[in-house]
């Protein structure tokens, strides 16, 4: 399924757009257009090493477990909830997102699911994902 938000519609920032998975490979795809609760994107940055991949998502006021992390084959997803205080209080400016949140990479290249590392300090969640070495079947030996 294609899942996109449409973050330019101030008047519904939870409507989305979705192509009909059975539908998907036939020649004319159906479209649906539905509603779930906001979520929001938290500030990441995605670049790689010799070696590895480096996702490094700005996510301040969390505990290691607050985060779902997935990763299916070259698609990694972190999801989570911060939660707001249950204080009272009047607002004068409010730009730091609380609720649920959601970010999906689509990696550049295969990674090695099983030593995937994740660090979290100082406001930002680090995954360190090594890359698949180059496979020698494509040169013959």
């Amino acid at each position: 399924m294609v899942d996109l938000c449409l973050k330019s519609d101030t008047q519904h920032p939870g409507w989305y757009i979705s192509e009909d998975p059975q539908n998907a490979l036939s020649e004319m795809p159906r479209w649906r257009i539905g509603a779930r609760p906001y979520l929001w994107r938290p500030p990441t940055d995605v670049f790689e090493t010799e070696d590895t991949i480096i996702v490094r998502v700005e996510i301040a006021g969390m505990r290691k477990s607050d985060f779902a992390i997935s990763l299916i084959e070259r698609s990694l997803t972190v999801r989570g909830v911060r939660q707001d205080t249950s204080e009272r209080r009047a607002y004068h400016q409010m730009e730091i997102p609380f609720g649920e949140f959601s970010t999906e990479i689509d990696l550049p290249c295969p990674v090695i699911a099983e030593e995937v590392q994740a660090v979290y300090g100082d406001g930002f969640l680090r995954l360190i994902l090594p890359k698949l070495p180059p496979s020698h079947t494509e040169d013959g030996s």
